[in-house]
């Protein structure tokens, strides 16, 4: 058995069924290895290094396993890093596998070489590296333990070519650690109970926790137990069912007054599983002084972020189910607040208030294709001013259907539905792109195509680098506006050039029949909106001049 074997195998131990692959010559064992187990494992190959993570990332959000990326040294790993990144921001086990130089050679700069643990060391939960072929399943084994332990996030692991290449005897590959769970002790159970039922006008941020945990029917249980309201981190609205009488809306980029009126009014706030990101946060000025703050994380680094009233290093789980049963039946009064703002959310996710200028009305696409959509169809939206529409008017009902980069990465959308489709190939996925996040990554649509992944990818093409040229005119006048309109390719044209069906949007009346018959096709599809540049974003303030 070689180093990729042993790789390889612990993978399959530890319940690893998906990797995604640029190949490189600095790990050919482990491709090998993959090979043999094809019947086991699934490998994936993105056109780029990128795809591969963002690939990874998504299916680590859905399945709350880690999936595996396998890439070559220095270029491989480079482009590969924005995925880690997105992973780390996001809370999501990933385990990246970097094909590094021969041990002889290291650190006097050879071929690609980079030093991995100082390039990632910021970025990754961990960087580790076996320091002979024997000790590679165990370092595996650390790894896979690592990226899923406590608060999920990305490790990095490095493996120079002659320990992939060399004899790793007859190892013993470590057997499966269950995550540990870490439950609330009941003095803290009971001190939360008392300022939950002290406080008038509650308010929950459920975040990525509860849904890496799968913890979204406990929070179901504790909002029916407390009447608390629930609002979703940023891009983690499938925390809770929005139709719940819960649930009041998403912490976007944009504030509108109601949600700005509801935190002002709320004397107690809950961060459930939210690690208080910067745009939940308000760039961390969302809490005020007078405001008491309850923070739910595993993680004990991520509570000293913020000041807080009470601070409870625990799984979400648990403590929900605990708090649930520690606190007092709700008053009228609390129930009525949160049933108004409930009704403001929904009058807020219809479409009408904004009068578009173009043809094509995204807010009723948005919401036809809801219509057409399972409950538990996933929903992909890549970093831009047009994901702001998807947020606003798609209503996700169950857990487990959106994925997005907390980060604001742009690019995901497209690779991540591969990702997306890998882990759960009997759901609906759709991807909603900008047309400069498709010009990033959209050749993952050949990926999509290869691999018969029947995913749905709708272009939001506004022909602008929207957000920024809002800015642009907004300080310095349409004169201002530089270096952000983008010209851009036929999108259909590209989808057929892969090999893909594909249908062009130029008005909202058009959209039903293309997204139905997307749908109904039994491969991978596009459908290509063309939208005015002034209809950049379903919030007044961001629209374009």
């Amino acid at each position: 058995m070689n180093g990729g074997d042993a790789l390889v195998e612990t993978l399959l131990a530890w319940g690893v069924d998906a990797a995604f692959s640029v190949p490189g010559e600095s790990y050919l064992p482990i491709l090998r290895a993959a090979q043999r187990n094809s019947n086991r494992i699934s490998l994936i190959t993105p056109r780029h290094e990128s795809g591969v993570t963002f690939a990874a990332e998504a299916y680590g959000k859905l399945t709350g396993r880690p999936a595996i990326g396998l890439v070559s040294r220095g270029p491989g790993a480079t482009n590969a890093s924005i995925g880690i990144h997105t992973a780390r921001q996001d809370s999501t086990p990933m385990l990246l596998v970097v094909g590094h130089v021969p041990t002889a050679t290291k650190g006097r700069e050879a071929f690609q070489e980079i030093d991995y643990h100082q390039m990632f060391g910021t970025v990754a939960k961990a960087v580790l590296e076996p320091e002979s072929s024997a000790q590679v399943a165990e370092v595996t084994a650390r790894a896979l333990a690592i990226a899923t332990s406590g608060r999920p996030g990305p490790v990095v692991m490095v493996m120079p070519k002659d320990i992939t290449e060399g004899d790793a005897g007859d190892p013993k590959i470590p057997r499966p650690i269950p995550r540990a769970v870490s439950a609330p002790a009941p003095q803290a159970v009971q001190a939360a109970a008392n300022l939950i039922d002290k406080a008038e006008r509650p308010m929950i941020i459920a975040g990525e926790m509860v849904t890496n945990e799968g913890a979204q029917s406990a929070l179901i249980r504790f909002a029916e137990a407390s009447g608390c309201a629930v609002s979703a981190a940023y891009r983690r609205q499938d925390a809770i069912s929005n139709n719940h009488p819960g649930y009041v809306g998403h912490l976007e980029i944009n504030r509108v007054d109601w949600q700005e009126r509801a935190f002002k009014e709320a004397d107690l706030i809950i961060a459930i599983g939210a690690r208080m990101d910067g745009i939940t946060s308000l760039e961390f000025n969302l809490v005020q002084a007078d405001q008491a703050f309850i923070h739910i994380f595993p993680d004990p680094d991520v509570l000293v972020r913020l000041p807080h009233t009470l601070g409870l290093p625990t799984d979400v789980g648990p403590t929900l189910a605990a708090l649930s049963e520690a606190v007092s039946a709700p008053s009228e009064e609390r129930l009525a607040w949160r049933d108004q703002l409930h009704a403001a959310y929904l009058n807020f996710a219809e479409p009408g208030e904004i009068k578009v200028k173009g043809k094509v009305d995204m807010a009723e696409c948005v919401k036809e294709a809801q219509q057409q959509l399972n409950d538990d169809a996933i929903i992909l939206t890549d970093s831009g001013t047009f994901a702001r529409w998807v947020h606003r008017y798609y209503k996700f009902i169950e857990p487990h259907t959106q994925a997005g980069p907390m980060c604001g990465a742009m690019g995901y959308a497209v690779p991540g539905a591969v990702g997306a489709a890998v882990a759960r190939p009997t759901a609906q996925v759709v991807a909603f792109v900008g047309d400069g996040g498709f010009q990033m990554t959209g050749q993952e649509l050949m990926t999509a195509v290869a691999h018969d992944l029947p995913i749905k990818v709708v272009v939001a093409d506004n022909g602008s680098w929207g957000s920024i040229m809002v800015s642009q005119q907004r300080r310095y006048g349409e004169d201002g506006v530089y270096g952000t309109r983008l010209a851009a390719p036929d999108f259909t044209a590209v989808a057929r050039a892969y090999g893909m069906k594909a249908w062009r949007v130029e008005a909202t009346d058009e959209f039903s029949a293309a997204f139905a018959e997307a749908l109904s096709h039994d491969g991978p599809a596009l459908v290509h909106l063309v939208l005015d540049e002034r209809d950049i974003s379903p919030f007044v303030a961001e629209q374009a001049v």
